[in-house]
């Protein structure tokens, strides 16, 4: 799978479809799409990345980036990749080399020298892809696989097959050959929801603050005037007494017409009608589902546990990695509570427990951003 880029029109990404090929469109938020201009240095690290012998060794944040962007110059990525050898189904690991004319490997071990370098693709006229079941099709080494489909192709024989041994080196070379690609238009996409606004002119490269990060706030409607709850301590108090009225107002619907619900069974069940709640999936696939909106800090999704069937996972996005933490349900006086740190803090239902680690990074890495909906098409 690829994302389309904002500037291509869809009509004509369709029109270099084989007829032949079953190929889909779906409509899902990419969280990830820009977040290496927010964060470059997570997405380059040290050891795959070099600059021209004439370049600072110790560049800035945006001085990084002004490099990709720029015409002229161009950082240089390296490292071992497996590649798929053309017509075999064996896979053979070699050290590859992006730069601005395409990307090479070296013949012999790590060597940079012109005679040791031979040419494996260039993009001008090729799409690159996402490999979701290299593993299991083709018999990659390992998940993290990535591959090049010339735009007119003849089918999967045309495919030039890689695949990284992590994550992080995946999203590098993905990253760094999107830029080399689409170049400034990249940054003319990222910046264009916020042209107009002060300070943000095209050489001012300036990480934006997620707009999510802003509206998740707790607040008092009490008084006269509206305030914000800056102590978790009383936000926490005040979700929990609007959570139960909430809840008591609900029950009373219910029996009115006829239909009474325990409010213990409403708080075990309430979570189902979440978009964020992902009944009896695995870990592989919230994995996938995580990895497809995209590896930004904040990505979560909250599933039932296969290993448990009385307990829950909520899955996490943090470090370019996918991190899972278990809610371990707890009973206290005949009440039952969720719990992510062994019942320090606890909650009466999963969505009090989302909301407030919305709120309050807790004993998590980082605080819940963004959610992985559940039908995402």
């Amino acid at each position: 799978g690829r994302a389309i880029e904002d500037h291509e029109l869809v009509l004509e990404v369709q029109s270099n479809w084989v007829m032949e090929e079953e190929t889909k469109l779906y409509f899902r938020k990419n969280y990830a799409k820009y977040e290496f201009f927010k964060n470059p240095l997570s997405f380059f690290p040290d050891h795959m990345i070099s600059f021209p012998s004439e370049t600072n060794a110790a560049l800035s944040h945006s001085g990084i980036l002004q490099m990709f962007l720029s015409s002229s110059t161009y950082p240089e990525i390296h490292g071992y990749l497996h590649a798929k050898e053309q017509g075999k189904k064996s896979w053979k690991k070699l050290y590859f080399l992006l730069r601005r004319s395409g990307l090479y490997f070296s013949t012999k071990g790590t060597s940079k020298e012109p005679r040791h370098l031979q040419f494996f693709c260039e993009f001008s006229n090729s799409d690159m892809y996402m490999s979701l079941t290299g593993k299991k099709i083709s018999g990659a080494p390992t998940n993290y696989g990535f591959c090049f489909k010339p735009n007119k192709s003849g089918g999967t024989r045309d495919l030039k097959q890689l695949c990284a041994d992590d994550e992080q080196s995946r999203t590098c070379w993905m990253t760094a050959i999107r830029l080399l690609k689409y170049g400034m238009q990249l940054y003319q996409n990222y910046m264009q929801p916020y042209q107009g606004r002060s300070g943000c002119s095209p050489l001012n490269i300036t990480p934006m603050r997620s707009i999510s990060e802003n509206s998740l706030v707790a607040m008092d409607f009490s008084g006269h005037r509206s305030r914000i709850i800056e102590n978790p301590t009383e936000a926490l108090s005040v979700a929990v007494e609007e959570g139960l009225a909430w809840r008591r107002r609900g029950c009373l619907r219910l029996n009115s017409h006829g239909s009474p619900i325990a409010m213990s069974n409403m708080g075990m069940s309430i979570h189902r009608s979440q978009s964020w709640f992902h009944h009896k999936i695995s870990r592989e696939e919230a994995q996938r589902l995580i990895l497809q909106h995209g590896l930004v800090d904040g990505v979560f999704l909250v599933r039932d546990s296969q290993s448990n069937p009385k307990t829950f996972v909520l899955s996490l996005s943090h470090g370019l990695k996918i991190k899972h933490f278990q809610i371990v349900p707890l009973e206290d006086d005949g009440k039952l509570f969720y719990t992510l740190d062994d019942g320090h803090t606890r909650f009466t239902d999963l969505i009090q427990l989302v909301e407030f680690y919305q709120l309050n990074k807790g004993v998590l890495p980082c605080k819940l951003k963004h959610y992985c909906a559940r039908i995402a098409l």
